[in-house]
């Protein structure tokens, strides 16, 4: 079936026919490069995303990372950024296979085109040039045939009439032959074209124009051979990469299952274990009783001297006012720290618990804190101590493979004069033996702070389990302890058993204030680790010392106590064993 034969008449179909299988061709370049755009833009958005929830380095969520469940996150984020990869190698190949070849491929075969169609036209344009000397050739015969015609008939005419002259006669004769010889030769002339027409319309319709067609029906053909294939490889893109889009899908999966929230649980332990000890028991507060204040002789003696009325409500106590308003000290009297009057305030207000974080951050701020990290409880303590062994053994490790590789070098240049001068690298060498023997005793510095850590650690499980043994012993050496609570009305009162109990008049906030009445002791405590308190509020302890408390750890981690009468401040609660007296408020040890 042959276009040249089926299709001899239709050259104008034929024409239109390629020109549309050209135009779909260039329709599916359009959607082809359309389809590359949307993979690299799909591709640049997930880069993007994963981009975006990336951690950021040197931050707290880099810390956070640990946990398998973050890993698995990241994971996640990076088999998502090899998955828009993948969407970028679809655009590629699409782009290098699919778009560039069909792109040269249609200017190819718009040149074909116009060169088949041109030998169409020229093969028409001599079909129609033989027909036009046909019709030519077949006019001028007809002419000449009637003008023979009217020749011959005009010389019989006048060879019939007598009234002519003979020479008239001969001259007609003479003029009919001649038309008839004139018919003749165009008669030889319109049959040697007619003939010679006859072929070359044989030869246009059986072999010009079935051959030109035939050219074009193969280009045609070729051209939906080659849609198809290309059709193929837009498909064919799409599945090479889908066993890696599945290998990152897999590996996602992978991350998926290896979450372990009970390893998540234990980090969580890890992070924020503190290693102190839960309180104890809260004793029976008896609120069923008067409230009163006790004062001492010199404030009983003032009140009266004054002769000031007693408020309705109770004042404020002599022994506990606001801790920022005091009235000067002599010299000889020790300056309480504002911190601790910081502490008395918020010991002193159970309503505003919300300043509690609020003086545990100035605790902090009280100092920078020490490179042993005392600062710290035991566990987070030993945790920053190893974690800055660790960096030093890494520090140690890059600086001693400087070294070894410019000890390969110097030896390459002994043995090599002419690539380098070995002397050169002497210096560098010595300053690199320096830093790791600075390093070294770093490391060794802090294993030691950690071994002591590591070591008190152990000793307080073991001090726990003596702490009931010492709390019998001790638990008749003090039998009275402060009781603060907030009356009804909202004012501060202070109950004491071993004073006379009395109301104190009111005071205006004059920041000038009578000194406040010592705190009195609820316990004694033994330390279990030398202290050096070297903030202001802070008192230095030494290991095995035996001192009286007079104020118990209210949840920041501190715990205040007395050495003798003058000598008095914080210590950590971690660093001491707390004994209570059982008739105190809030007795509770602390291993």
């Amino acid at each position: 079936m042959s276009w040249g034969t089926e299709l001899w008449d239709q050259f104008d179909n034929l024409e239109k026919h390629t020109q549309w299988g050209i135009d779909v061709l260039e329709k599916f370049i359009k959607f082809v490069k359309e389809r590359t755009e949307i993979e690299l833009s799909y591709a640049k958005q997930l880069r993007n995303l994963s981009k975006k929830y990336q951690p950021k380095k040197n931050s707290k969520e880099e810390e956070e990372y640990r946990y398998t469940s973050a890993r698995a996150f990241l994971a996640t984020l990076n088999e998502m950024n090899d998955y828009a990869g993948q969407h970028e190698v679809i655009s590629e190949n699409m782009t290098s296979l699919i778009t560039g070849e069909l792109t040269r491929y249609v200017q190819e075969l718009k040149q074909e085109r116009k060169s088949h169609f041109h030998d169409g036209r020229k093969a028409q344009q001599h079909i129609e040039t033989c027909w036009k000397q046909l019709e030519a050739s077949k006019r001028r015969f007809e002419r000449d045939c009637k003008e023979a015609d009217r020749a011959q008939q005009y010389f019989e005419k006048m060879d019939a009439d007598i009234n002519v002259t003979k020479a008239d006669v001969e001259k007609a004769r003479q003029q009919a032959q001649l038309r008839h010889q004139m018919a003749e030769d165009s008669k030889a002339e319109y049959s040697s074209t007619l003939q010679k027409f006859n072929s070359e319309q044989h030869d246009h319709y059986y072999t010009h124009i079935p051959h030109i067609f035939q050219k074009i029906q193969e280009m045609e053909e070729r051209r939906i051979v080659r849609i198809g294939e290309s059709m193929k490889t837009f498909a064919e893109v799409d599945r090479q990469v889908i066993p890696i889009i599945g290998k990152c899908l897999d590996e996602i999966t992978k991350a998926a299952e290896s979450i372990d929230h009970k390893n998540d649980s234990q980090l969580v332990i890890e992070a924020f274990k503190s290693g102190f000890e839960p309180p104890g028991d809260v004793d029976f507060e008896d609120f069923t009783q008067p409230m009163k204040r006790t004062v001492s002789e010199s404030s009983l003696s003032n009140s009266r001297a004054d002769g000031r009325p007693e408020p309705k409500f109770g004042g404020k106590s002599k022994g506990k006012l606001w801790p920022f308003i005091k009235k000067n000290k002599s010299p000889k009297q020790q300056k309480e720290p504002l911190s601790h009057r910081f502490n008395e305030f918020m010991t002193s207000k159970p309503k505003i618990h919300c300043f509690r974080s609020l003086k545990r951050g100035l605790s902090l701020k009280l100092g920078a804190g020490p490179e042993d990290f005392s600062n710290l409880p035991p566990e987070q303590r030993r945790k920053k101590l190893q974690q800055k062994v660790d960096e030093l053994n890494r520090d140690i490790q890059k600086e001693m493979d400087q070294r070894d590789a410019l000890t390969k070098m110097k030896d390459v240049y002994i043995k090599n004069p002419q690539m380098g001068d070995a002397a050169s690298v002497d210096h560098r060498l010595a300053e690199l033996g320096q830093n790791i023997e600075k390093l070294r005793l770093e490391v060794q510095k802090f294993e030691g702070w950690l071994a002591e850590v590591e070591g008190r650690l152990s000793m307080r499980s073991e001090a726990r389990r003596q702490s009931g043994l010492y709390e019998a012993q001790n638990s008749s050496a003090v039998n009275s302890c402060a009781q603060d609570r907030e009356s009804p009305d909202g004012s501060y009162t202070e109950e004491q058993s071993q004073e006379t109990e009395m109301k104190v008049p009111a005071t205006d906030f004059d920041d000038e204030f009578d000194d406040e009445e010592p705190l009195p002791t609820i316990g004694t405590c033994k330390a279990l680790y030398t202290f050096e308190g070297q903030n202001e509020g802070t008192i230095s302890v030494a290991e095995g010392e035996m001192l009286y408390v007079i104020e118990e750890d209210k949840g920041d981690g501190w715990t205040r106590i007395r050495r003798n009468e003058d000598e008095e401040g914080y210590v950590p609660t971690s660093y001491v064993e707390v004994y209570l007296d059982k008739n105190a408020k809030g007795a509770m040890t602390y291993i």
